[in-house]
């Protein structure tokens, strides 16, 4: 089935060389372009896009307006192109928060080390967030009303996308409560993420109280631009604190740590007494940070005293670190497929047979208090 693509931006260059990547593959096709927030919105009721890459900066309407009349009139997969700055961090996450899937900086040369691992980039975000589409996708009779959140979208909409959980299968509906608690001993929370992950960890952070009694360290794929603005929203909008990681910052509880976007992030010292050490690491490692590299050094620092969750995101970062952990004594949980916007990171984790919990993404902050409270 090919996923149909609307690129948006007021660049004809760029319009153009968007075309002619996601063009190269055989599984996606450009079915038109437009110049502003407006014309995509006006396109959007027409053709009935699967998948939009928007730009932020454009005139006549901007792409974060754009993105929060297109989820109030047709819910859509968006894919935000974003500069590496801190103005453009900022304006990305209020995208996330308008309802954007994804980000890609708009210097394809930012993402990757060659012209072909960039292209491969970029088709392989834009499949990935349709995905999320085809498994939301309920038909529908043609005069049937199509609503997200009570909004009533196009009355001859075929079907439905909605960036909530996608209608509860067994799974899912299985789990309406926390798990009973373990009663293992914890000294630790640590939390790894890729795609959808800035939604992911708000709805998570946001639960849990500024009495946390442990350290928090999230490992979040993000240019090292993005991570700033990132940690002081997040501080912004919690009861716990969250701070961008800095070496030699000392783990405090109720203190959550984000890793710095480009380098990595790993512990020293022992329990109660650990410090964080930001290190430019290896470059042969894909991920700038590294999952797996942190949740291995928290193993050797806390052992099994840890509670590690692994959230949504493509590839399987935080597979090989979480069965370190899970070595050790240490319990693993995965966020669900329904309401991941991409399951893959916990998918990897799960299938491995580490994650003791597949849980879905509004009952996890929850889980966590109920499991480590003690």
């Amino acid at each position: 089935m090919t996923i149909r693509v609307l690129v948006v931006d007021d660049s004809s260059f760029f319009r153009r060389r968007v075309s002619e990547i996601l063009g190269q593959d055989p599984l996606l096709e450009v079915v038109d372009t437009a110049a502003n927030g407006k014309e995509a919105i006006d396109k959007v009721k027409i053709l009935r896009p699967d998948v939009i890459t928007m730009d932020i900066e454009m005139p006549v309407m901007d792409g974060i307006t754009a993105v929060r009349e297109i989820m109030k009139a047709m819910p859509t997969p968006v894919l935000m192109f974003s500069s590496l700055t801190h103005d453009g961090a900022r304006a990305t996450l209020e995208a996330l928060d308008a309802g954007a899937m994804d980000f890609l900086p708009k210097r394809f040369e930012d993402i990757a080390r060659s012209k072909e691992e960039a292209i491969s980039q970029l088709q392989q975000r834009v499949r990935a967030i349709a995905r999320r589409r085809l498994r939301a996708v309920t038909p529908r009779p043609a005069a049937a009303p199509v609503s997200m959140s009570a909004r009533p979208a196009a009355p001859a909409a075929p079907a439905r996308f909605s960036r909530e959980p996608a209608a509860p299968l067994a799974a899912s509906a299985e789990r309406r409560a926390p798990p009973r608690r373990s009663g293992k001993s914890y000294q630790l929370l640590a939390i790894g993420t890729s795609t959808g992950g800035p939604v992911a960890l708000q709805a998570v952070l946001t639960k849990l109280p500024a009495t946390f009694p442990h350290p928090i360290v999230l490992v979040q794929h993000m240019p090292g631009t993005f991570t700033t603005a990132f940690a002081a929203r997040l501080d912004g909008l919690c009861q716990i604190r969250v701070k961008e990681a800095q070496d030699g910052d000392v783990l405090r509880p109720g203190h959550a740590y984000l890793a710095p976007g480009g380098r990595q992030m790993i512990f020293e010292g022992r329990p109660g007494a650990a410090r964080l050490r930001i290190l430019d690491g290896n470059d042969k490692v894909n991920y700038k940070p590294c999952v797996d590299i942190t949740f291995a050094s928290a193993a050797k620092v806390y052992g099994g005293k840890v509670l590690a969750v692994v959230l949504t995101g493509m590839g399987a970062d935080g597979r090989d670190g979480a069965r370190l952990l899970k070595e050790q004594g240490g319990s693993i949980w995965a966020q669900d497929e329904e309401t991941c916007v991409v399951y893959g990171m916990p998918q990897a984790v799960a299938k491995a047979g580490i994650a003791s919990e597949s849980l879905p993404l509004p009952l996890i902050g929850e889980a966590i208090v109920n499991e480590m409270a003690g």
